[in-house]
């Protein structure tokens, strides 16, 4: 199977590795540094929780050409960059395309390809469930279990899944088909944009948030405001049990977030602002149409934006 990897960060690195692992024809799209590093040394990754090392040999290029045929394309990018990548992609003529990470706008991206492309594409959107960092040698620290990620498609079903599971069948890498790709994702972002934002304003020190009850506090309530917007948009939160852990058991909550800000593989997963600005840029627009109070989650991006825009500038 033919597979390129359109990005080369912490998670597009281990799903190269997992799908070289599986028999693959693997070619990972790298820029600048990273190319460099790929052709000189191949995809070198730590294995967290696993205690190994492993090195992959796999082609590299530094650019999609229009002819560049690929039965399978993943594009393992942070939310912000996707917008630069989607023309590309357009232009190309491979079919099957899984959009991977987090994302706010699967609806208009999915209608930016339908609408600018030669070829017609089958789309999918994948959320992968590890993280990392890379280490300024170009190794990665990979943190997971087992590989998994979580991916369906915004119509009725995956038109590619055959291939998809062809891609993967010879490796331990788990494929959880969901049918409400988008509610998921949507979801998923809530505590993503809440721990990150709280997460960039002390800058990234685990421990003392850990220490912080106001903090985690607030955390928690902006957690439930971002449910609130998407319960009154008509989007199912899951998977649900987040909403009761926020809304009933905020003690739980709590002692969960303190005893997980304590374990130390935090120090191991890469920080960054930029990709939760664009997520609270296109969230803007879901609370307009949602039309409720959320006084805490608007503190928190204000705050956090505030922060970010200033070191920018500075």
């Amino acid at each position: 199977m033919k597979v390129l990897i359109f990005g080369a960060g912490v998670l597009g690195s281990y799903l190269a590795h997992s799908l070289v692992k599986g028999g693959n024809d693997v070619t990972v799209l790298a820029r600048s540094k990273r190319y460099e590093q790929l052709k000189q040394d191949g995809l070198v990754i730590r294995h967290y929780f696993q205690r190994k090392n492993t090195v992959d040999s796999v082609n590299i290029i530094d650019k999609l050409e229009q002819d560049d045929y690929y039965d399978l394309i993943f594009v393992v990018m942070k939310y912000n960059q996707f917008p630069s990548v989607l023309p590309v992609l357009a232009q190309n003529i491979s079919k099957n395309i899984v959009l991977v990470g987090n994302n706010a706008d699967s609806a208009n991206m999915q209608r930016f390809l339908n609408e600018n492309s030669n070829v017609k594409k089958n789309i999918a959107f994948g959320f992968q469930l590890s993280g990392g960092k890379r280490e300024e040698s170009g190794r990665i620290i990979s943190i997971r279990g087992g590989g998994q990620m979580v991916i369906g498609s915004l119509e009725v079903d995956i038109p590619f899944k055959a291939t998809l599971e062809k891609a993967f069948k010879e490796v331990k890498y788990k494929l959880t088909y969901h049918d409400h790709i988008d509610g998921w994702l949507k979801s998923h972002l809530i505590p993503i944009v809440a721990m990150n934002s709280i997460h960039y304003l002390n800058n990234f020190d685990f421990k003392k948030i850990a220490n912080d009850k106001n903090a985690l506090l607030q955390m928690i309530s902006a957690m439930d405001e971002g449910f609130m917007v998407l319960e009154k948009l008509g989007y199912k939160i899951d998977p649900a049990f987040q909403v009761k852990l926020v809304r009933k058991y905020r003690n739980i909550a709590y002692h969960g977030l303190k005893i997980f800000h304590k374990l130390p593989m935090n120090n191991m997963i890469e920080g960054s602002f930029s990709e939760i600005e664009a997520i609270y840029r296109t969230f803007d627009q879901l609370q307009k149409e949602a039309n409720i109070s959320t006084p805490i989650w608007d503190d928190l991006k204000k705050q956090s934006i505030d922060q970010y825009r200033d070191e920018f500038i500075h």
